[in-house]
């Protein structure tokens, strides 16, 4: 049997373009809340013995983790087999060491509790600090689809002579991926941070990169101070205005006017988080990504049955 596909609202575009890239189908899913507030849920697909793939973004997750956790359980309860969640953003990864006495490890938390209820995860570029791999703190498989081919092809086709900008030093094996397959130079800032809005930043020397069109470039957009604070460094030491890419465009309250207001030339996105400056599609990546979840586990005898895809 095939694998069935659900979206969780406002994930329509992704849920259809796996549908149709992974060959699988479409699922019904009901969701709405009754008057106080709870959650209503009906599977209006049969799922008996099958793979379920629940497509759900985690940007301001407070709300959608419940929903996605009903859908998940109502899914076993008729009978699915497997039930994979593909969540482009993944959230709850911040809090990956206790800063302060009586603080949570809520990424720890968050991870054993969507370990308790799916049997495999596929995301976009998480935001891993002191958590090396997902599978550190996540008890199922899970695969991470990277952005960097889709932004350097786009860097390729629209923007070729560009000098790539990391926002730290953190960020420079990932840059440096873009910057290669991009055929671009690249730098990385060095930055401070001074509070949850404030960063300070030291430009390294950009004299020999006039020539270039700066592009800065980091895995989310949250309140965009780093971004700002470097559009107008530029902005100061002469240089044109920056493109500015994110993977997840998350942008807290004002950011995105606040960004293009510091003048940017232009601030474009990833498609993981729907958002106006989406321009760089990965879709494809993600399903790509899905298909390898997909698979079965290697084995150490030669396989003999069909390539295609179990349910």
């Amino acid at each position: 049997m095939s694998p069935i596909v659900f979206s969780l609202p406002g994930q329509e575009a992704l849920a259809a373009h796996l549908s149709s890239a992974l060959g699988a189908e479409p699922g019904a899913l009901n969701l709405r809340q009754f008057p106080d507030g709870e959650t209503y849920v009906r599977i209006g697909s049969a799922v008996w013995g099958r793979t379920a793939i629940l497509v759900c973004g985690l940007d301001q997750p407070n709300g959608k983790s419940l929903p996605l956790y009903l859908a998940a359980a109502t899914l076993r309860e008729h009978g699915a087999r497997r039930v994979l969640l593909v969540a482009p953003y993944l959230a709850y990864l911040r809090q990956d060491k206790i800063f302060q006495e009586g603080e949570g490890l809520t990424s720890q938390h968050y991870a054993r509790w969507l370990s308790s209820f799916l049997d495999g995860l596929v995301t976009v570029d998480p935001h891993l600090h002191r958590i090396r791999h997902l599978d550190d703190i996540y008890a199922i498989p899970t695969r991470v689809a990277a952005a960097a081919p889709a932004i350097a092809q786009w860097l390729r086709q629209h923007q070729p002579n560009s000098l790539l900008i990391g926002p730290d030093e953190e960020s420079e094996q990932w840059v440096s991926r873009i910057a290669r397959e991009a055929g671009c130079p690249h730098l990385v800032l060095t930055k401070e941070r001074l509070g949850d809005r404030q960063v300070a930043l030291r430009l390294p020397e950009m004299e020999q990169h006039r020539e270039h069109q700066p592009v800065l470039i980091d895995d989310i957009i949250a309140s965009a101070g780093t971004m700002i604070e470097t559009v107008g460094r530029l902005r100061q030491a002469g240089l044109p205005a920056p493109t500015c890419i994110g993977v997840h465009p998350i942008f807290a309250g004002s950011a995105y006017q606040d960004l293009i207001h510091a003048g940017a030339a232009r601030v474009l996105s990833c498609n993981t988080i729907v958002h106006a400056s989406n321009a760089i599609d990965v879709h494809n990546l993600i399903a790509e990504t899905v298909a390898e979840l997909l698979l079965p586990p290697p084995s150490l005898k030669p396989a003999s049955a069909s390539a295609a895809l179990p349910a």
